[in-house]
């Protein structure tokens, strides 16, 4: 397999950094974003999958404002659902591999236990609920689809939990957050190196049939979001403001979506399958965090 890769979402995160990693490797990419390419409106999806022509497809776009999503269900349905179907269904037609990313959000966070990709599905808001229709719609087609579950994403590009963090520290003291969620970060560079992982190896070797299906794809360890906030004040450096920290439980900080309390996920299938490992999720911190604060990119 060889040509061109088309990337969706590329003004995103992931997209951002799918582009990035792919220069520096060499491959030749196309990568598309609104408003040329959107899932509300899918004659575009099918012009910029003519005009690109590719030899694989990296869906790195979706309705990712989990709240909002409670409130708008037909643009969630359309970014994490109708319109990954469709990429999948023009995949399958040019008979080329479709790599899709979805979330920890597909589970309710009662196991207890790291996730399993064949573990039973239960979301508890329309984010989830879309991005868990969205897998079941493309696994039903006939593409050579693998998807990719993450959690916590974040990077020095976009909106996230560090930027919001480091932002907030510049007008506060002290800060309340979350210590009953668990689950782990994930870099966005680290994501995108392992989706590349998979690619160079579809490169070389072709596709498998047995490669078709879920694969959990996270950082290594676990934690909170308290403790993720302490770990990214920690990275920065001493002349920051680093306001003080107070645990506090979900039922003190309502939102319109329901979280899963613990949506860690095991990674070994992605592991097993493709050799792909992960760091640790603190070793990738402090490298966005530097580049967040060097950039001068904090906003409101």
């Amino acid at each position: 397999m060889s040509g061109t890769i088309l990337i969706t979402g590329g003004t995103g995160q992931l997209g951002n950094a799918l582009q990035a990693l792919s220069r520096q490797s060499g491959l030749k990419i196309v990568t598309v974003s609104r408003p040329e390419f959107d899932f509300n409106d899918l004659p575009t999806v099918e012009t910029c999958f003519a005009a690109a022509q590719p030899s694989l497809v990296i869906n790195a776009a979706a309705y990712t404002a989990v709240d909002a999503a409670e409130s708008h269900y037909e643009a969630a349905k359309a970014g994490n659902h109708i319109g990954p179907l469709k990429l999948a269904n023009l995949c399958a037609a040019t008979d080329i591999p479709f790599i899709h990313v979805s979330t920890d959000y597909v589970f309710d966070g009662y196991k207890g236990s790291p996730y399993f990709e064949n573990d039973i599905t239960a979301p508890t808001g329309v984010y989830g609920l879309t991005k868990r229709d969205g897998e079941v719609a493309i696994l039903a087609t006939t593409a050579k689809a693998i998807i990719l579950r993450t959690s916590w994403v974040y990077a020095a590009h976009g909106k996230n939990f560090v930027r919001t963090m480091l932002n907030a520290a510049h007008k506060t003291n002290a800060l309340r957050v979350v210590a009953d969620q668990r689950g782990t970060p994930t870099a966005a560079p680290d994501l995108a190196a392992a989706i590349l992982d998979i690619v160079s190896a579809l490169q070389s070797g072709g596709w498998d049939p047995a490669y078709r299906g879920i694969y959990h794809a996270t950082g290594q360890g676990e934690t909170t979001w308290f403790d993720f906030a302490g770990a990214i004040f920690a990275a920065t450096p001493a002349a920051f403001p680093r306001p003080s920290l107070s645990p506090i439980v979900t039922a003190d900080w309502p939102t319109p979506a329901k979280r899963p309390a613990d949506s860690r996920l095991n990674c070994g299938k992605i592991e097993k399958t493709f050799g792909v490992t992960f760091p640790p999720w603190q070793a990738s911190l402090p490298p966005i965090v530097a580049s967040l604060i060097a950039q001068d990119a904090l906003v409101p």
